[in-house]
């Protein structure tokens, strides 16, 4: 018997998931994104199992050349682009996409010559207001980029920033502003991320830019992935590694803030923070055991976690124990954490064992 923490990652159900994009915004191109190591999924893994997608989206330059050194031949775009000559020089070697977002950006394209022109996607705030040219100056930065003998393409992109409440207005008013915007520019757009796919068909544009949806979670701020017929990506396991008996008054872990309200058995899981797990869960986050959820109880610790056994009078040492996934959404551990599923999965440690099942 084995105390370690396993992934196990359903790539059939990452295909369902893909084809639930592709059912949704059927007219347009993929492009997954594949960041922070596949949403904690492993990210070359994610990129040979969705091969057939016409294009990836990762942050940051090194996840690109690592996808390149990897054999990875897809179109990749990079979310936060490059900032020196040097780079530059490293996104056209690589036929590499790079987004846009600052004049700054355009300057150095201006000042450097490439061994090869770029395709770049020119990144617009429509009311993010993280990063994007201003709406104002959108057809000015398209102009002087289309101009560029280093540049062969230039694609639109916007991101949005409520797209996962149904009821926000806010929606609407990004997609107004990037659509006055782009008047007059012909070029391919790219609007939805999976909150859209789903909920929003005016944002599909010509890329949709599906993420968390492709890992089996909601992308919506209330419910699961079932509610969106989505079949979620990782189950996060382990096993029960002790079972001790206390008595009323006893304090468990550190800093003796829980205290048992009465004689109760307790049980150890072998799963803490050092495998990803969230230290701020708080007591009453659930667990899966065969027969039915457990509550934590007491703080979080690096190696382990402390579950009540009241109701799990047949749980024994070395039974196995679901942190999310199998049997218990990842999006209800989530709020019973008070944070969200994307931090959940991308926390997911080194040290944890992942095994991808097709």
């Amino acid at each position: 018997m084995t105390s370690a923490v396993e992934a196990y990652i359903d790539l059939t159900a990452l295909q369902h998931n893909l084809q639930r994009v592709r059912q949704a915004a059927h007219d347009t191109k993929i492009m997954a994104v594949i960041k922070a190591n596949g949403y904690g999924h492993g990210m070359t893994q994610m990129a040979r199992a969705l091969a057939d997608v016409e294009a990836f989206a990762v942050a940051r330059l090194h996840e690109a050349l690592e996808l390149r050194q990897a054999g990875v031949k897809n179109i990749i775009a990079v979310l936060e682009g490059f900032q020196t000559a040097d780079e530059l020089e490293r996104f056209a070697r690589h036929e590499l996409q790079p987004v846009i977002h600052q004049r700054t950006q355009i300057e150095l394209l201006q000042q450097t010559r490439l061994s090869k022109p770029l395709q770049v996607w020119l990144k617009i705030d429509s009311g993010m207001h993280r990063m994007g040219v201003a709406p104002a100056i959108a057809k000015d930065c398209w102009q002087q980029l289309a101009a560029l003998e280093s540049v062969a393409t230039v694609r639109l992109m916007t991101h949005l920033a409520s797209a996962d409440d149904r009821s926000s207005a806010q929606t609407e008013q990004q997609l107004a502003t990037f659509r006055q915007a782009v008047a007059g520019i012909e070029a391919e757009t790219s609007i939805a991320n999976s909150a859209a796919v789903l909920g929003w068909t005016q944002a599909h544009g010509d890329w949709v830019r599906p993420g968390i949806m492709l890992y089996g979670v909601s992308p919506f701020c209330n419910g699961t992935a079932a509610d969106n017929d989505l079949q979620p990506v990782m189950s996060l396991e382990s096993r029960l590694i002790a079972i001790n008996h206390f008595k009323q008054g006893d304090a468990i872990g550190y800093g003796a803030s829980w205290v048992c309200p009465e004689a109760m058995p307790v049980g150890v899981v072998a799963c803490g923070y050092g495998d990803g797990y969230p230290r701020h869960a708080v007591p009453g986050t659930p667990v899966l055991l065969k027969d039915g959820y457990a509550p934590l109880v007491a703080r979080v610790s690096m190696d382990t976690v402390c579950v009540d056994l009241r109701r799990q009078p047949k749980a024994k040492i070395g039974d196995p124990v679901v942190l999310w996934g199998r049997g218990l959404p990842v999006e209800e551990v989530a709020a019973a954490a008070t944070t969200i599923p994307y931090e959940l999965l991308c926390a997911v440690s080194r040290r944890v064992n992942f095994h991808y099942q097709a």
